[in-house]
């Protein structure tokens, strides 16, 4: 019997030395796999921040690319700033003409934004008359440039 016994505790040993051995293997792939997947979220947040940041940039030269230039002339209808947030420099000339819709005849108005504040104090002077407006299109105005793509650079009394 204490043979029997003998043998029974050598196996319950040797079972709990396997069970031992796979929790210490086990415990060390699930610690390799957390590491490695830290590794790859770190590595994947870092590249996903850098690609915004680029496209970002990107975008905002896109958008403030000169797309075409030209001059208009007109009489001056409005010059005014507007905007909740972001206080915009904007305005109206009348290029003249009269076009027909369903509701009958109106007028050809040309709005505008302005960046430069001594071309705003030019134009408020001018407010009423005849004037050229050198102008740049941009692809697309950000919030805080404008309400339209056309930007007055220079101002010329008629």
């Amino acid at each position: 019997m204490s043979s029997l016994k003998e043998e029974f505790d050598k196996k319950k040993s040797e079972i709990a030395e396997d069970i031992s051995e796979t929790k210490e293997s086990i415990s060390k792939a699930a610690s390799k796999g957390v590491k490695n997947t830290k590794w790859f979220f770190k590595r994947l947040f870092t590249f996903a921040a850098i690609g915004l940041v680029v496209f970002g940039l990107l975008y905002m030269v896109y958008c403030n690319w000169t797309y075409s230039e030209g001059s208009r002339t007109g009489v001056l209808v409005k010059i005014s700033q507007k905007g909740y947030i972001f206080k915009t420099n904007e305005g109206q000339l009348n290029v003249g003409g009269f076009s027909t819709d369903a509701s009958g005849m109106i007028g050809n108005v040309w709005s505008f934004s302005l960046t430069d504040d001594a071309v705003y104090q030019q134009l408020q002077a001018l407010e009423g008359q005849k004037v050229t407006l050198n102008y740049e299109e941009i692809n697309k105005a950000m919030p805080w440039q404008g309400d339209t793509n056309y930007f007055i650079t220079s101002v010329e009394a008629k």
